[in-house]
């Protein structure tokens, strides 16, 4: 791949995570400091990204695959996205925000897939190439973090108390004005489909993929993908709440070590599964999620504070070793024909359904215990995902039987 193609698809995956971490991560704290949300309203706007994830599949296979080029689909979402952004910064309560993240959500969740798309399409060894360009996602992800944190302290005390947060959505805002017009920029990405060809909803869902179900070990993990999703969602509804709550500083900049961990543990992810096999190194990423929230519950912001950071940390372990391992799974499952379709299955329980249900649980935990002052009852809330993860590790270390699987790592 020339220089110059793989530097602008680099700079693509940089502004497209750089735009969503830019608000999604602090989105909890300036909901309910900002707009007075409850625990509930919150956790609807965090499913946004469910919702979005359901409806993602028909737009791709019905518009992206048929009719238009992805890269002018890219910029044409991001640059209609920037203006839901500013209505979001706009917003002086929940009821007007909310039907401005909601669309710009089922805008965003597309964007993923397009910009996949738009880079498998210029490489000629998708698995050799992809990773160095996709990487450049985490860091624009960490680097928004970095930027709310470091350089315009907006969750600082200070900050938070004069509402400074809603600045985060400017900033995705002008983010996204800039991605939108680059993307008219990137290499040219026609659709493969034709428009007179016949579309099938199984196909854009992953339903063809179904008849994976009838295999016992892959029903039992397609289970635990859908359960892990609920102390998935505490995470990231709570998170940074509740680092700010409790008084830590420079809650966002702290939150990215989280994915500086992924990108180390995405690293030592091939030579973990080729020692101890897929069962184990699922069990372990599953147990990381329970640890985490234990430590979350008996972390603070002074001499706990090393508990808070490294259940922060932990991050790389618990995405990688379920989630990147369970890619992997499905793929050898799946075989050539539905690997596809498997692939937009698993993405639809989880980010779809798992997620959506895990929102609308730690909403309605985070309301049950706001105590009469204001604040929350943070051990109990952390608590409660810790046993959801450790009994999904129960269920599947009793219910799935340990097997060989077979995937090329580069």
């Amino acid at each position: 791949m020339p220089f110059g193609t793989k530097l602008r698809l680099s700079l693509m995956m940089f502004l497209n995570f750089f735009v969503w971490g830019s608000w999604y991560v602090t989105m909890g704290t300036f909901l309910g400091l900002n707009l007075n949300a409850t625990g509930t309203q919150v956790s609807a706007a965090f499913s946004t990204q469910s919702f979005g994830a359901i409806i993602a599949p028909f737009i791709i296979g019905l518009v992206a695959d048929r009719y238009f080029n992805a890269e002018r689909i890219l910029g044409f979402l991001h640059l209609v996205g920037a203006v839901l952004l500013y209505a979001c910064y706009q917003a002086q309560s929940f009821s007007d925000f909310y039907p401005f993240i909601f669309a710009y959500m089922v805008l965003y969740m597309p964007t993923l897939a397009l910009a996949n798309s738009v880079s498998f399409r210029q490489m000629k060894d998708p698995e050799k190439e992809f990773s160095p360009i996709r990487v450049w996602g985490t860091i624009g992800w960490i680097a928004s973090g970095l930027t709310i944190s470091y350089v315009f302290f907006w969750d600082s005390a200070a900050s938070l108390a004069d509402g400074s947060l809603r600045n985060t959505f400017l900033m995705a805002s002008i983010a996204s004005v800039i991605l939108g017009i680059f993307s008219f920029t990137l290499p040219k990405t026609p659709p493969k489909g034709r428009s007179s060809d016949k579309v099938k909803i199984s196909d854009l869902i992953g339903l063809d993929a179904l008849g994976l179900l009838k295999d016992r070990n892959y029903a039992v993990f397609f289970l635990s993908s859908i359960l892990i999703c609920i102390p998935l969602a505490f995470y990231y509804q709570n998170a940074n709440p509740f680092l700010a709550e409790i008084g830590v500083s420079d809650p966002t900049g702290k939150m990215t070590i989280g994915q500086v961990s992924e990108v180390l543990f995405l690293l030592l992810l091939p030579l973990f599964f080729k020692r101890f096999g897929f069962k184990v190194t699922i069990l372990v990423g599953m147990l990381a999620w329970s640890l985490r929230y234990f430590l979350f519950a008996f972390g603070d912001a002074d001499g706990g504070l090393w508990l808070l950071l490294v259940g922060i940390a932990l991050h790389g372990i618990c995405y990688d070793f379920f989630f990147v391992s369970g890619q992997i799974y499905t793929d050898s499952k799946a075989g050539e024909r539905f690997q596809s379709s498997a692939q937009g299955l698993i993405t639809l329980a989880t980010y779809g359904i798992g997620m959506l249900i895990g929102f609308a649980i730690a909403g309605q935990v985070t309301d049950i215990f706001l105590t009469e002052a204001g604040s929350h009852d943070w051990k109990s809330i952390w608590m409660i995902p810790s046993g959801i993860a450790i009994l999904v590790v129960i269920v599947f270390l009793v219910f799935f039987k340990n097997e060989s699987v077979s995937k090329k790592f580069n």
